[in-house]
């Protein structure tokens, strides 16, 4: 279970162990020949040990939460720069401060108390370093390629004959696949290893995506579901990611033009990952929700610890937060022409929530929500996310980097027998397993190349 822990201040979640429950059983077809592997996260990513502490700022950084430190995990570094007076800060910074003082002690007691109650159960207890891997390094040209699709003319509503395609068939060859105009969906129960581009990806079962920006979102649209959950996680400016040039930014401004009302069924939960500026939280709050018929029900909080359930960051730090903010809300548009309200059956959203994990080292690898969210939606519920970087079982996900996560350098492969045997061996994502990091699926250059070449991704 990737939920570890749950009481009334939120959850602790095992993000790794949940990405693991969508690969457990894997198969790939080539030469009509169906071979078996589980597939696990590399835990590398999720090996958080030390926590960003300096010498000058740790004691008084930690606000008194000094149960939740260990001195073994500080890294010393001196300050880069003289603090700045309260004078000196501009109007952002001083509003930012305002709303970490507001919601400092929820983060505060929130997390500790959830930390106390899985360290008794010997979570969040790791102090010593295992023996170090390299994390997987993948460059991901999936953006590029969507800016290229650009030029392809666009399907005209009604010319297109089926705007699903689907994964699974014993043919191995899927050079035939637009990923570009159409839904791209594995029906199978299993997850799939696909040749897509010229890279093999990881597809969890029932899962389905659209690699696309929004000047080609309309198949998401045709694909004709309508959703009871919809996650997303804009790339909101901000002054580090230009930089960093990780990712290309988005105005709040266009986000406006995401389709929610013709992808939201009544009641349908919406939530957004916001950055910990307060324009970006007033933004959601007061144009964005209300510009797409969304109440707004409550904010919970993303709070990042390392394997000893430190802060990742200072909580008082005035440079980077040890927190992420997520905006719930209901669409209501449309509800009362609904034949039957789903207020009566919806169960309420408890405000100021807190998720305590240890966070991926991959730049904006955020954890899936489905298992904190599910109560609250149903466990039938049609779940959408926008913006995705990975895919999700039985999930819909859009976005112009939506397989970067799901590409095989990020996973380790065991080669299995049967499927049956993840079933009756050890559960993904326990550790005790003792996976390869043997290559099963052939790269470029090597033997027994798979029956469809494709030409290397454009730079």
């Amino acid at each position: 279970m990737s939920v570890v822990f749950q009481n009334t201040s939120g959850w602790v979640l095992d993000a790794c162990s949940l990405i693991d429950q969508g690969h457990s059983r894997c198969i790939r077809w080539r030469e009509d020949r169906k071979s078996h592997f589980k597939c696990c996260f590399k835990r590398q990513c999720f090996q958080i040990l030390k926590s960003h502490f300096s010498v000058k700022s740790g004691s008084a950084a930690d606000g008194g939460n000094t149960d939740m430190l260990h001195k073994t995990d500080v890294i010393c570094k001196p300050p880069k720069k003289r603090k700045r007076k309260h004078s000196d800060l501009n109007q952002g910074e001083i509003d930012s401060q305002a709303y970490h003082e507001k919601i400092r002690s929820v983060i505060l007691e929130g997390t500790k108390s959830l930390v106390d109650a899985v360290r008794s159960h010997g979570y969040l207890n790791s102090v010593t370093d295992p023996v170090g891997e390299p994390l997987p390094t993948q460059e991901c040209r999936l953006a590029a390629l969507c800016e290229m699709a650009k030029e392809l003319p666009l399907v005209a509503d009604g010319d297109q004959e089926d705007p699903v395609q689907f994964l699974g068939a014993e043919d191995s060859c899927t050079a035939h696949l637009d990923l570009f105009s159409r839904i791209t969906e594995n029906s199978a129960d299993w997850a799939l290893v696909a040749t897509l581009m010229g890279e093999n990806y990881v597809i969890p079962p029932h899962a389905a995506f659209l690699l696309s920006d929004f000047t080609r979102i309309q198949p998401l649209v045709h694909y004709g579901r309508k959703y009871e959950l919809i996650v997303m996680d804009p790339p909101w400016e901000n002054k580090s990611l230009k930089r960093s040039r990780r990712y290309s930014s988005l105005p709040s401004s266009q986000l406006k033009r995401l389709p929610i009302p013709l992808l939201a069924s009544p009641g349908c939960l919406v939530v957004i990952w916001v950055t910990n500026r307060p324009s970006h939280l007033r933004f959601v709050r007061d144009e964005l929700y209300p510009h797409w018929g969304v109440e707004v029900l409550a904010e919970w909080f993303w709070v990042k610890v390392t394997k000893a359930g430190q802060f990742v960051f200072p909580l008082d730090s005035q440079h980077k937060k040890p927190y992420e903010v997520l905006v719930l809300g209901r669409y209501r548009c449309c509800e009362k022409d609904s034949p039957s309200s789903s207020e009566t059956t919806e169960m309420p959203v408890e405000d100021q929530r807190v998720i305590v994990s240890v966070p991926s080292a991959l730049h904006s690898h955020k954890p899936s929500l489905s298992e904190v969210l599910k109560p609250y939606v149903g466990a039938e519920a049609e779940c959408l996310q926008l913006f995705a970087r990975s895919l999700q079982p039985g999930w819909t996900s859009w976005g112009n980097e939506v397989l970067k996560f799901q590409h095989t350098s990020y996973f380790t492969v065991t080669p299995t027998d049967d499927p049956t045997d993840v079933a009756k061996g050890e559960t993904a994502g326990s550790g005790t397993d003792k996976p390869t990091d043997t290559p099963a699926f052939p790269s470029a250059g090597k033997p027994s190349p798979p029956p469809c070449h494709f030409p290397p991704a454009a730079d």
